[in-house]
């Protein structure tokens, strides 16, 4: 392990100015960019969006512009707020079918039973996850009236899935026992391994929506398994173009997802700096991602 690190000293917004200038940032209007950089943090935009258009701790690329850099930032917010819409009704689809599967099976109050998944483990972490989450939500009238009116004061798996972060609903799910999962991906025409990935890695992208987060050129930690079609197309699961086919997999009964995809369209024409590539969008990303 190398010499760590010393933190840089804090820079007002004049300092700022004067080291993008002086690493070749072309700023015509320099108000605006203070305007900018009072508003957005340097690090949330130049740091983030700043990537492929300069080298690591080099120059810009000649002819970068301030500008063009909050363009990438504003295109990515755009993105990201069209993107979370979607992945809402993901989310409350699938509360739905899981709940209404698993109370018919096991009863409203099946998820206590450590019996009906598959790791006792796990059962028990969720257990304390979703006790911390009721805790949490405590104060909401649906909460106080189970806690308050019913024997045990516990929520009903269909009640309770509504406290669920998608995190912990994605691992509620993974903990099931296969013929339990194969019923609800079956709902989604999915078979059960691939829409056990594709929740995961939709709950990690809803989180970066939901944290104002980068998915402009942004690689992807937690990744969907892709079909072998889009794979052996040379589609990448760690950018967001795989999650969004895993999406329109999920939601192809959707009869607004084709709209998205033209709402993506007109934000793709509208913003000619932005390169979508970066987000593993091929050349016919249209023709893939629409519903026939």
């Amino acid at each position: 392990m190398g010499e760590l690190k010393q933190h840089q000293p804090p820079m007002t917004i004049d300092e700022q100015i004067d080291n993008l200038k002086e690493l070749g940032l072309l700023i015509n209007d320099e108000e605006y960019a203070k305007k900018i950089l009072n508003d957005i943090s340097y690090f949330r935009l130049i740091k983030a969006y700043s990537l492929g258009l300069k080298p690591k701790n080099g120059n810009y690329l000649s002819g970068v512009t301030f500008e063009q850099i909050v363009e990438l930032y504003l295109f990515n917010a755009n993105f990201r707020q069209l993107t979370f819409a979607e992945i809402e009704k993901i989310e409350v689809n699938v509360r739905c079918r899981i709940a209404n599967y698993f109370a018919e099976i096991y009863g409203v109050l099946g998820y206590k039973d450590s019996s009906n998944f598959v790791n006792e483990e796990y059962h028990e972490i969720f257990l304390k996850d979703i006790g911390e989450e009721v805790r949490r939500n405590s104060k909401a009238p649906f909460v106080r009236n189970f806690q308050d009116n019913y024997e045990g004061a516990d929520l009903p798996i269909y009640a309770l899935v509504e406290v669920f972060s998608f995190g912990t609903l994605s691992k509620f799910y993974k903990n099931m026992k296969n013929v339990d999962k194969k019923v609800v991906a079956k709902s989604f025409g999915i078979g059960y391994t691939y829409l056990e990935s594709w929740i995961e890695s939709i709950s990690y992208v809803r989180n970066i929506c939901a944290h104002y987060g980068r998915l402009y050129n942004a690689k992807l930690s937690k990744t969907p398994i892709l079909y072998k079609e889009y794979s052996q197309a040379g589609i990448r699961n760690n950018r967001i173009f795989g999650v969004l086919l895993c999406m329109k997999q999920i939601l192809k009964n959707d009869l607004h997802w084709n709209l998205y995809v033209n709402k993506i369209a007109e934000l793709i024409d509208k913003n000619e700096h932005a390169d979508v590539k970066t987000m593993g969008f091929p050349d016919n990303w249209k023709e893939l991602l629409e519903q026939n």
